[in-house]
């Protein structure tokens, strides 16, 4: 080479290192929430982590196999972690390598021989009457509190949709709510029992003042989030002696299984509970069924 020659630049592979943070960046583009991002970038940092430690061969994303990512998923279940997590850090790896694929860093994609952990059917624990009508009795001097715990009860919504709930979204003379403000969240207007609306203008009548329009505020008068009704659901849930694990989600499950014991409708159900598949309300008719038999056998003549 000459003294005025330039010399070729260099460009350095990509690693899987780099090709990550890339991959999250466009997620950030694409207006992704934080929660998306971080549940991301914690699948992928795990998973480079993990071919970091057991194989030394592999420098670029090229070079992750097949068995690689099968062996990613029974080290993850070796760790005890459900079907339902390797279900979403296996997701995450496939979008991870559409994103590859569409740079032109892999000419094979590791994953499509790969087969899905196989998902637990999530838990449906309800309560029963005398259980929630423990909760509503501690609650009843808080008329916070007890309005949140009989919207739950009457409505079925879940937490978010109940910390999004406004003033506005509360009709009184036809005694109905608005809920389903949530991203993906199918809006809905469902009936109120008079309990429940007289439980909305008791806590109304002490609501403090604020700048926020949410429905329910915390004690600095800003609106509630899902942590504060978590904390304030497991105040009571230790104070009433219940021991099984429940969540405020259980009350969505109490709604529902309430009903579908009552004859309601599965389409009927499906609309209250703001199900974008009729499948998933079925589950609360199948359990109903269930509970309906056992109650047969308990009472067998």
């Amino acid at each position: 080479m000459g003294e005025h020659e330039t010399p070729m630049p260099t460009t350095k592979p990509a690693t899987i290192d780099d090709t990550v943070s890339a991959f999250l960046r466009t997620l950030s583009g694409a207006n992704k929430s934080p929660a998306t991002i971080t549940a991301y970038r914690t699948d992928l940092t795990q998973f480079a982590g993990f071919l970091a430690e057991t194989n030394c061969l592999i420098v670029v994303p090229a070079d992750v196999t097949r068995t690689d990512v099968a062996e990613f998923l029974a080290y993850l279940a070796e760790r005890g972690n459900s079907g339902t997590t390797r279900a979403r850090k296996l997701a995450s790896i496939r979008e991870y390598v559409r994103f590859l694929e569409a740079q032109g860093l892999v000419m094979k994609n590791p994953t499509l021989a790969v087969q899905t952990p196989k998902k637990e059917r999530g838990s449906r624990t309800a309560l029963r009457l005398d259980e929630y009508t423990k909760l509503l009795s501690l609650a009843g001097a808080n008329p916070r509190d007890y309005a949140i715990l009989q919207v739950f009860l009457q409505t079925g919504v879940r937490v978010g949709e109940l910390c999004a709930l406004t003033r506005r979204d509360i009709d009184f003379d036809r005694r109905t709510v608005h809920v389903g403000h949530g991203k993906g969240q199918k809006a809905r207007t469902i009936e109120l029992e008079k309990k429940g609306i007289q439980a909305i203008r008791s806590y109304l009548a002490v609501r403090p003042e604020s700048l926020h329009d949410e429905l329910f505020l915390n004690y600095q008068g800003e609106a509630l989030g899902d942590r504060g009704v978590r904390k304030m659901f497991a105040k009571y849930l230790k104070a009433s002696g219940i021991t099984k694990k429940v969540s405020p989600h259980s009350l969505r499950h109490t709604f529902a299984t309430y009903k579908a014991e009552r004859g309601v409708s599965p389409y009927v159900l499906r609309e209250w509970l703001g199900h974008a598949r009729l499948d998933t309300t079925q589950i609360y008719v199948h359990m109903a069924r269930e509970n309906t038999k056992k109650a047969m056998e308990a009472t067998s003549l």
